[in-house]
């Protein structure tokens, strides 16, 4: 459980949901962390005690950017890792979104990855095992109702992974993405609250993922770690989907 001992990692968004999984496995295997989130006053149960640095942004400014990663350089004393996980959802056909929840959302989930590599790659290019993680969706790869700005935004978010990792490879610096399917998390919790009927909302949403069930935040996280680790240092410019089999599989009913 040590692979990250002595590696300095950043995690964006998280404080709670998935970013929240990732922060506490990387503490699990040895790493130090920090956490750049808009909110890191309340962390859950699961992260008080860990000694994670809270460095507070909103991805979607520039400037707090830049001061958080420079707090998280300066206190972890370098940078070995950032998992670009911050970001929010969306909802909507192509028509049920107008321009400025467009802006808000693409600024969010795909710039503010932008930022946070951004400020963060003058301190990964100091490290001998430098990757980032980027945080896509099973949104990126297969066509989901009602998702058309989120999917949007995921699909950027993937093939901006590729483009980083042809960029920064002779770096030694490996981008890679996750692809979670539908997880448990708080934001699925209050979507599935503002259902006309929760239950049977949660009930599709885990019928359309073939193991039958949401996917656990920790799940997502093991994946994530896996790709930050120097055990993956043969790969770059890939996404490890944690859908329960839902990119891929096509099962007779």
């Amino acid at each position: 459980m040590g692979e990250f001992q002595g590696r300095k990692a950043l995690v964006t968004g998280g404080a709670s949901g998935i970013g929240a999984a990732i922060a506490a496995r990387l503490v699990a295997c040895g790493a130090r962390v920090a956490v750049l989130d808009r909110n890191v006053d309340d962390l859950g149960p699961d992260l008080i005690g860990l000694g994670l640095i809270g460095c507070r942004a909103d991805v979607s400014d520039d400037a707090a950017v830049r001061a958080a990663v420079t707090k998280a350089v300066d206190e972890l004393g370098g940078l070995d890792i950032v998992i670009n996980n911050a970001g929010v959802g969306a909802q909507g056909g192509v028509e049920d979104n107008d321009d400025e929840e467009w802006h808000r959302v693409l600024d969010i989930n795909v710039v503010g990855m932008v930022r946070v590599a951004r400020a963060a790659l003058p301190a990964l290019r100091k490290s001998d095992a430098a990757a980032i993680v980027n945080t896509s969706s099973i949104a990126a790869t297969a066509g989901l109702p009602q998702r058309a700005l989120y999917s949007a935004s995921k699909g950027a978010v993937l093939s901006l992974t590729q483009a980083m990792a042809a960029d920064l490879i002779a770096e030694g610096i490996r981008v890679n993405a996750v692809n979670p399917g539908t997880a448990d998390t708080p934001w699925v919790g209050r979507l599935l609250g503002s259902a006309p009927d929760p239950a049977a909302e949660r009930a599709a949403l885990e019928a359309r993922q073939p193991h039958g069930r949401l996917v656990s935040a920790d799940e997502v996280a093991q994946a994530v770690c896996y790709l930050a680790s120097p055990a993956a240092g043969s790969t770059t410019g890939t996404s490890i989907a944690v859908d329960g089999g839902m990119q891929g599989l096509r099962l007779r009913k």
